[in-house]
Protein backbone atom coordinates (compact mmCIF):
# COMPACT_ATOMS: atom_id res chain seq x y z
CA UNK A 1 0.00 0.00 0.00
CA UNK A 2 3.12 2.31 0.71
CA UNK A 3 4.50 1.74 -2.30
CA UNK A 4 1.44 2.13 -4.87
CA UNK A 5 1.05 5.52 -2.74
CA UNK A 6 4.69 6.56 -3.33
CA UNK A 7 4.50 5.53 -6.92
CA UNK A 8 0.97 7.69 -7.49
CA UNK A 9 2.87 11.10 -5.67
CA UNK A 10 5.63 10.34 -8.14
CA UNK A 11 3.38 10.45 -10.99
CA UNK A 12 1.05 13.29 -9.51
CA UNK A 13 4.47 15.29 -9.04
CA UNK A 14 5.84 14.41 -13.12
CA UNK A 15 2.27 15.26 -14.73
CA UNK A 16 1.78 18.89 -12.10
CA UNK A 17 5.48 20.12 -13.48
CA UNK A 18 6.09 18.93 -16.77
CA UNK A 19 7.64 21.59 -18.08
CA UNK A 20 10.49 21.56 -15.51
CA UNK A 21 10.66 17.93 -15.37
CA UNK A 22 11.51 18.05 -19.08
CA UNK A 23 13.81 21.11 -19.03
CA UNK A 24 15.69 18.63 -16.51
CA UNK A 25 15.51 15.47 -18.76
CA UNK A 26 17.30 17.69 -21.46
CA UNK A 27 19.75 19.38 -19.33
CA UNK A 28 20.58 16.31 -18.01
CA UNK A 29 21.36 14.67 -21.26
CA UNK A 30 22.66 17.50 -22.67
CA UNK A 31 25.59 17.27 -19.85
CA UNK A 32 26.13 14.02 -19.40
CA UNK A 33 26.32 13.69 -23.12
CA UNK A 34 29.34 16.07 -22.66
CA UNK A 35 30.37 13.98 -19.73
CA UNK A 36 30.25 11.04 -22.07
CA UNK A 37 32.26 12.38 -24.79
CA UNK A 38 35.18 14.35 -22.79
CA UNK A 39 35.68 10.45 -21.61
CA UNK A 40 35.60 9.21 -24.69
CA UNK A 41 38.01 11.91 -25.93
CA UNK A 42 39.82 11.42 -23.32
CA UNK A 43 40.53 7.72 -24.59
CA UNK A 44 41.23 8.49 -28.14
CA UNK A 45 43.84 11.37 -27.09
CA UNK A 46 45.72 8.22 -25.28
CA UNK A 47 45.30 5.61 -27.67
CA UNK A 48 46.49 8.05 -30.15
CA UNK A 49 49.66 8.48 -27.98
CA UNK A 50 49.86 5.28 -27.55
CA UNK A 51 49.84 4.37 -31.45
CA UNK A 52 51.73 7.80 -32.52
CA UNK A 53 54.49 7.85 -30.11
CA UNK A 54 55.53 4.44 -31.20
CA UNK A 55 56.52 5.78 -34.45
CA UNK A 56 57.79 8.93 -33.29
CA UNK A 57 60.98 9.24 -35.74
CA UNK A 58 63.76 11.89 -35.52
CA UNK A 59 64.76 13.29 -39.05
CA UNK A 60 68.29 14.48 -39.40
CA UNK A 61 68.22 16.20 -42.56
CA UNK A 62 71.82 16.95 -44.57
CA UNK A 63 72.91 20.11 -46.44
CA UNK A 64 73.01 19.65 -50.05
CA UNK A 65 74.39 22.26 -52.17
CA UNK A 66 71.36 25.07 -51.75
CA UNK A 67 71.81 25.04 -48.65
CA UNK A 68 75.37 25.88 -48.47
CA UNK A 69 74.22 29.11 -50.27
CA UNK A 70 71.12 29.86 -48.03
CA UNK A 71 71.45 28.27 -44.65
CA UNK A 72 73.74 29.26 -42.00
CA UNK A 73 74.36 26.06 -41.00
CA UNK A 74 75.30 24.68 -43.79
CA UNK A 75 77.86 27.66 -45.14
CA UNK A 76 81.10 25.39 -45.37
CA UNK A 77 79.14 23.44 -48.42
CA UNK A 78 77.02 20.13 -48.86
CA UNK A 79 77.21 17.10 -46.57
CA UNK A 80 80.39 14.75 -47.85
CA UNK A 81 80.44 11.11 -48.10
CA UNK A 82 83.18 10.96 -45.13
CA UNK A 83 80.84 12.47 -42.87
CA UNK A 84 77.66 10.99 -44.18
CA UNK A 85 79.22 7.82 -42.73
CA UNK A 86 80.76 9.18 -39.83
CA UNK A 87 76.93 10.23 -38.75
CA UNK A 88 75.42 6.64 -39.68
CA UNK A 89 78.35 5.14 -37.38
CA UNK A 90 77.75 7.83 -34.37
CA UNK A 91 73.96 7.22 -34.83
CA UNK A 92 74.37 3.33 -34.46
CA UNK A 93 76.80 3.45 -31.58
CA UNK A 94 74.05 5.45 -29.52
CA UNK A 95 71.97 3.18 -27.02
CA UNK A 96 69.15 5.36 -27.58
CA UNK A 97 68.98 4.48 -31.20
CA UNK A 98 66.74 1.58 -32.04
CA UNK A 99 66.67 1.75 -35.86
CA UNK A 100 68.54 3.94 -38.40
CA UNK A 101 67.13 4.34 -42.31
CA UNK A 102 69.10 6.63 -45.13
CA UNK A 103 66.81 8.18 -47.58
CA UNK A 104 68.63 9.41 -50.52
CA UNK A 105 67.61 12.71 -52.19
CA UNK A 106 66.30 10.49 -54.91
CA UNK A 107 64.26 8.83 -52.18
CA UNK A 108 62.44 12.09 -51.02
CA UNK A 109 62.15 13.51 -53.72
CA UNK A 110 59.83 10.20 -55.22
CA UNK A 111 58.16 10.36 -51.66
CA UNK A 112 57.40 13.82 -51.68
CA UNK A 113 55.90 13.10 -55.97
CA UNK A 114 53.74 10.63 -54.64
CA UNK A 115 52.32 12.65 -51.65
CA UNK A 116 52.31 16.04 -53.32
CA UNK A 117 52.11 15.27 -56.65
CA UNK A 118 49.13 17.80 -56.88
CA UNK A 119 50.85 20.83 -56.07
CA UNK A 120 51.50 23.35 -58.22
CA UNK A 121 55.22 23.24 -56.69
CA UNK A 122 55.62 19.94 -57.80
CA UNK A 123 56.62 20.25 -61.87
CA UNK A 124 59.29 23.15 -60.70
CA UNK A 125 61.37 20.71 -58.05
CA UNK A 126 63.94 18.53 -58.80
CA UNK A 127 65.93 15.60 -57.05
CA UNK A 128 68.80 17.64 -56.47
CA UNK A 129 67.18 19.90 -54.57
CA UNK A 130 65.77 17.59 -52.24
CA UNK A 131 67.45 17.01 -48.96
CA UNK A 132 69.25 13.74 -47.84
CA UNK A 133 68.18 12.58 -44.26
CA UNK A 134 68.90 10.13 -41.43
CA UNK A 135 65.47 8.67 -39.89
CA UNK A 136 66.07 7.65 -36.46
CA UNK A 137 63.95 5.03 -34.60
CA UNK A 138 64.38 5.60 -30.64
CA UNK A 139 64.02 3.12 -28.68
CA UNK A 140 62.14 5.71 -25.86
CA UNK A 141 60.38 8.47 -27.76
CA UNK A 142 61.57 11.24 -25.15
CA UNK A 143 65.21 10.71 -25.64
CA UNK A 144 65.59 13.82 -28.65
CA UNK A 145 67.92 15.78 -27.02
CA UNK A 146 70.35 12.95 -26.80
CA UNK A 147 70.52 12.99 -30.49
CA UNK A 148 69.51 16.64 -31.01
CA UNK A 149 72.78 17.70 -28.76
CA UNK A 150 74.96 14.93 -30.27
CA UNK A 151 74.50 16.22 -33.85
CA UNK A 152 72.60 19.47 -34.29
CA UNK A 153 75.46 22.33 -35.60
CA UNK A 154 77.27 18.95 -36.84
CA UNK A 155 79.35 19.72 -40.06
CA UNK A 156 76.49 18.58 -43.41
CA UNK A 157 73.95 18.76 -40.38
CA UNK A 158 71.08 21.42 -41.67
CA UNK A 159 68.45 20.40 -39.04
CA UNK A 160 67.35 17.76 -36.21
CA UNK A 161 63.84 17.39 -35.86
CA UNK A 162 62.13 15.73 -33.52
CA UNK A 163 58.23 14.35 -35.11
CA UNK A 164 56.93 14.66 -31.35
CA UNK A 165 56.79 18.09 -31.87
CA UNK A 166 54.67 17.98 -34.47
CA UNK A 167 52.17 15.70 -32.84
CA UNK A 168 52.42 17.19 -29.73
CA UNK A 169 50.62 20.34 -31.09
CA UNK A 170 47.62 17.75 -32.17
CA UNK A 171 47.52 16.64 -29.10
CA UNK A 172 47.96 20.00 -27.34
CA UNK A 173 44.48 20.76 -29.37
CA UNK A 174 42.72 17.60 -28.96
CA UNK A 175 43.80 18.32 -25.16
CA UNK A 176 42.24 21.70 -25.41
CA UNK A 177 38.98 20.43 -27.22
CA UNK A 178 38.34 18.25 -24.41
CA UNK A 179 38.65 20.84 -21.73
CA UNK A 180 36.19 23.21 -23.24
CA UNK A 181 33.98 20.14 -23.44
CA UNK A 182 33.98 19.55 -19.98
CA UNK A 183 33.61 23.26 -18.98
CA UNK A 184 30.69 23.17 -21.29
CA UNK A 185 29.79 20.10 -19.27
CA UNK A 186 30.24 21.43 -15.56
CA UNK A 187 28.14 24.29 -16.65
CA UNK A 188 24.95 22.48 -18.07
CA UNK A 189 25.70 20.20 -14.72
CA UNK A 190 24.91 23.75 -12.61
CA UNK A 191 22.27 24.54 -15.00
CA UNK A 192 20.43 21.16 -14.43
CA UNK A 193 21.17 20.81 -10.53
CA UNK A 194 19.27 24.28 -10.76
CA UNK A 195 16.66 22.94 -12.29
CA UNK A 196 16.26 20.11 -10.42
CA UNK A 197 16.48 22.17 -6.89
CA UNK A 198 13.93 24.14 -8.38
CA UNK A 199 11.37 21.79 -10.03
CA UNK A 200 11.98 19.98 -6.27
CA UNK A 201 10.98 23.27 -4.40
CA UNK A 202 7.92 23.75 -6.89
CA UNK A 203 6.69 20.32 -5.94
CA UNK A 204 7.10 20.34 -2.43
CA UNK A 205 5.10 23.56 -2.53
CA UNK A 206 2.41 22.82 -4.29
CA UNK A 207 2.10 19.49 -2.14
CA UNK A 208 2.96 21.12 1.05
CA UNK A 209 -0.99 20.07 2.16
CA UNK A 210 -0.48 16.76 1.74
CA UNK A 211 2.52 17.11 3.36
CA UNK A 212 0.96 18.29 6.49
CA UNK A 213 -1.46 16.12 6.66
CA UNK A 214 1.06 13.40 6.27
CA UNK A 215 3.11 14.82 9.34
CA UNK A 216 0.25 15.04 11.81
CA UNK A 217 -0.36 10.98 11.14
CA UNK A 218 3.11 10.15 11.91
CA UNK A 219 4.38 9.69 8.66
CA UNK A 220 8.64 9.77 8.62
CA UNK A 221 10.61 12.19 7.08
CA UNK A 222 12.53 9.79 4.83
CA UNK A 223 8.85 8.47 3.42
CA UNK A 224 7.41 12.18 2.91
CA UNK A 225 10.59 13.13 0.70
CA UNK A 226 10.90 9.95 -0.90
CA UNK A 227 8.37 10.47 -3.74
CA UNK A 228 10.15 14.39 -4.43
CA UNK A 229 13.73 12.09 -4.56
CA UNK A 230 12.47 9.60 -6.67
CA UNK A 231 10.58 11.82 -9.54
CA UNK A 232 14.35 13.84 -9.54
CA UNK A 233 15.92 10.69 -10.07
CA UNK A 234 13.26 9.58 -12.91
CA UNK A 235 13.77 12.45 -14.67
CA UNK A 236 17.67 12.28 -14.23
CA UNK A 237 17.88 8.49 -15.37
CA UNK A 238 15.49 9.42 -18.82
CA UNK A 239 18.03 12.80 -19.39
CA UNK A 240 20.64 9.95 -18.81
CA UNK A 241 18.88 7.56 -21.58
CA UNK A 242 18.90 9.99 -23.95
CA UNK A 243 22.69 10.87 -23.45
CA UNK A 244 23.30 7.00 -23.87
CA UNK A 245 21.34 7.31 -27.45
CA UNK A 246 23.55 10.58 -28.16
CA UNK A 247 26.16 8.84 -27.52
CA UNK A 248 25.58 5.94 -29.20
CA UNK A 249 24.35 7.63 -32.10
CA UNK A 250 27.75 10.12 -32.31
CA UNK A 251 29.64 6.61 -32.46
CA UNK A 252 27.01 4.81 -35.06
CA UNK A 253 27.24 8.37 -37.68
CA UNK A 254 29.93 10.39 -36.75
CA UNK A 255 32.81 7.91 -36.35
CA UNK A 256 32.11 4.86 -38.14
CA UNK A 257 30.02 5.88 -41.19
CA UNK A 258 31.86 9.33 -41.67
CA UNK A 259 35.03 10.01 -39.93
CA UNK A 260 36.61 6.16 -40.05
CA UNK A 261 36.40 6.58 -44.02
CA UNK A 262 37.58 10.33 -44.09
CA UNK A 263 40.91 10.02 -41.75
CA UNK A 264 41.97 6.48 -42.28
CA UNK A 265 45.20 7.23 -40.33
CA UNK A 266 43.72 7.06 -36.94
CA UNK A 267 42.17 4.27 -35.03
CA UNK A 268 39.27 5.43 -33.76
CA UNK A 269 38.10 4.24 -29.99
CA UNK A 270 35.71 1.37 -30.51
CA UNK A 271 32.20 0.78 -29.05
CA UNK A 272 33.88 -1.12 -25.67
CA UNK A 273 34.79 1.91 -24.75
CA UNK A 274 31.33 3.38 -25.45
CA UNK A 275 29.80 0.40 -23.81
CA UNK A 276 31.87 0.95 -20.40
CA UNK A 277 30.96 4.77 -20.23
CA UNK A 278 26.88 3.94 -20.48
CA UNK A 279 26.39 2.53 -17.20
CA UNK A 280 28.55 5.50 -15.22
CA UNK A 281 26.49 7.76 -17.50
CA UNK A 282 23.01 5.75 -16.08
CA UNK A 283 24.72 6.02 -12.28
CA UNK A 284 24.98 9.55 -11.90
CA UNK A 285 22.14 10.34 -13.99
CA UNK A 286 20.24 8.89 -11.43
CA UNK A 287 21.99 9.71 -8.38
CA UNK A 288 23.32 13.45 -9.17
CA UNK A 289 19.24 14.33 -9.09
CA UNK A 290 18.44 12.12 -5.85
CA UNK A 291 20.84 13.93 -3.90
CA UNK A 292 20.35 16.91 -4.73
CA UNK A 293 16.81 16.43 -4.07
CA UNK A 294 17.45 15.16 -1.20
CA UNK A 295 19.86 18.27 0.08
CA UNK A 296 16.97 20.50 -1.42
CA UNK A 297 14.18 18.74 0.95
CA UNK A 298 16.40 19.87 3.78
CA UNK A 299 16.31 23.15 3.45
CA UNK A 300 12.94 23.84 1.65
CA UNK A 301 10.66 20.66 3.16
CA UNK A 302 9.72 21.05 6.86
CA UNK A 303 9.64 17.56 8.24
Amino acid sequence: MRAQFVMSEISVGLRRNLTMTFAVIVSVALSLALLGGSLLATEQVNAMKGFWYDKVQVSIYLCNENDAESDPNCAKGAVTQQQKDEIEGDLKDLGVVEKVYHESAEQAFQHYQEQFGDSPLADSLTADQMQESFRVKLEDPTKFNVINTAFSGRQGVQEVQDQKNLLENLFGLLNGMKIAALFVMCMMLVVALLLIINTVRVSAFSRRRETGIMRLVGASSFYIQMPFILEAAIAGLIGAGFACVLLAGGKFFLIDNWLQQEIVLINFVGWDAVVKVLPLILAVGALMPAFAAFFALRKYLKV
